[in-house]
């Protein structure tokens, strides 16, 4: 009686010929560290680490898109679906709080939070390389080490951490960003997010 031996199965991590199959985030970890000198957290995605070369504040992406059109240069943006990242120096995240009550934003509902020391943001592939469907992706990309004096300093309180005015001061761009946080907000209520809000309801002209 013959035996019927069934095909091989190839694990997913393998290929037919013997190689390991190039997975979209492979090496994309080693870059960021490598070229960076950013810390990682390995998996699928991989995840750059806050509170240690940068921190970053995290806005939806339509009042992030705003504000930078106001700012100008800042330091490195990601986005994820449908939310922002903006790269700031290390130590901001911890500041944001204050910095708001001080802006006059204190007690303000804003869609605006800072990831400091212990957080992560999902990396997007280097620059450069093909962006996956449903991946993060660079807005403005970070520099390589050859290319880091050619580069946007991190947006910092003025005369730390910025070199030669490059970059905006962390105030104006938490303040650019807390403006169209806000004025997003007011745009949907205006559009029937609260139709019983008078303030929310347009004004009739006759």
């Amino acid at each position: 009686m013959a035996l019927t031996v069934p095909p091989p199965r190839f694990p997913l991590s393998a290929e037919p010929g013997g190689g390991a199959r190039k997975e979209p985030w492979d090496g994309w970890g080693r870059w960021y560290e490598e070229e960076l000198g950013w810390a990682t957290a390995g998996g699928a995605p991989v995840r750059l680490l806050t509170g240690l070369a940068f921190d970053a504040l995290v806005v939806p992406a339509a009042a992030g898109h705003a504000a930078l059109r106001r700012v100008g240069r800042t330091g490195p943006v990601a986005l994820m679906g449908l939310r922002m990242s903006l790269l700031v120096a290390p130590g901001s995240a911890e500041e944001l709080p204050g910095l708001l009550d001080w802006l006059e934003w204190g007690g303000v509902a804003l869609s605006l939070s800072g990831l400091g020391a212990g957080g992560r943001i999902t990396a997007p592939p280097p620059p450069g390389r093909p962006v996956p469907p449903g991946a993060a992706s660079w807005l403005r990309p970070p520099r390589s080490s050859l290319e880091q004096d050619e580069a946007p300093a991190l947006p910092a309180f003025s005369g730390f951490g910025s070199r030669g005015g490059d970059a905006p001061d962390l105030v104006r761009l938490v303040d650019a960003v807390a403006t169209e946080c806000h004025r997003a907000r007011l745009t949907r209520a205006r559009a029937g997010l609260f139709p019983d809000d008078p303030a929310a309801q347009p004004l009739a002209f006759s």
